[in-house]
């Protein structure tokens, strides 16, 4: 493979998995969630989901195929379940909505935020996908890239909340809820129809 053909490759690749990855969908909920944090303690975070996130892709990539075979799992069976940890996250944040915010887990970054927000069913599926039609190097390099982008939207995540300021902040506190309920609804159905489909 010339070098020509590895950049159109990996601009092929880049698109979907952009799609997949949607980090500017995902920075409300990141808002809402890290909202009264400290900024190193939230610099912290995005450093742990991203790292969490290319991890668990890079590990996908290679072993997925293999891992859903040797335990009889299916690509649906892992979309329904990483939907239903997102929609009692979402339904524990709104019976919550007017307690005081509890503590963020240390391992917030990690778990939902890397996984299943960054790297979930979307994202792993759709590497799995381009591997299939481009090869190892371009899916690789075209997802290198889109975890930089994803951690320069995170990283800025505290200009943009002195832009929008405290209320519009609480604001999108308040719709993020229902919006990552909406996320893992959208998962558990896409497994399911998929699982009738087949």
């Amino acid at each position: 493979m010339n070098i020509m053909d590895l950049l159109n490759d990996v601009l092929l690749s880049l698109i979907p998995l952009m799609v997949a990855i949607d980090a500017p969908a995902t920075l409300p909920l990141f808002m809402a969630m890290t909202e009264g944090m400290k900024k190193h303690e939230r610099r912290t975070i995005v450093r742990q989901s991203i790292l969490t996130a290319f991890l668990i892709t890079i590990g996908f990539v290679f072993l997925g195929r293999a891992v859903f075979r040797a335990l009889g799992i299916m690509v649906e069976d892992f979309m329904i379940a990483g939907g239903t940890v997102l929609l009692i996250i979402a339904i524990l944040d709104i019976v919550r909505a007017g307690e005081k915010k509890t503590a963020v887990s240390p391992t917030f970054g990690v778990v939902p935020f890397g996984t299943p927000l960054i790297a979930g069913p979307a994202t792993l599926t759709t590497t799995l996908v381009l591997v299939g039609s481009y090869g190892y190097a371009p899916v690789i390099l075209s997802l290198i890239v889109n975890i930089l982008l994803a951690w320069l939207i995170f990283a800025q995540a505290d200009r943009i909340i002195k832009f929008i300021g405290i209320s519009g902040s609480r604001a999108f506190a308040k719709v993020a809820a229902l919006l990552l309920a909406a996320i893992a609804v959208k998962m558990i159905r896409s497994g399911l129809f998929k699982l009738i489909e087949g």
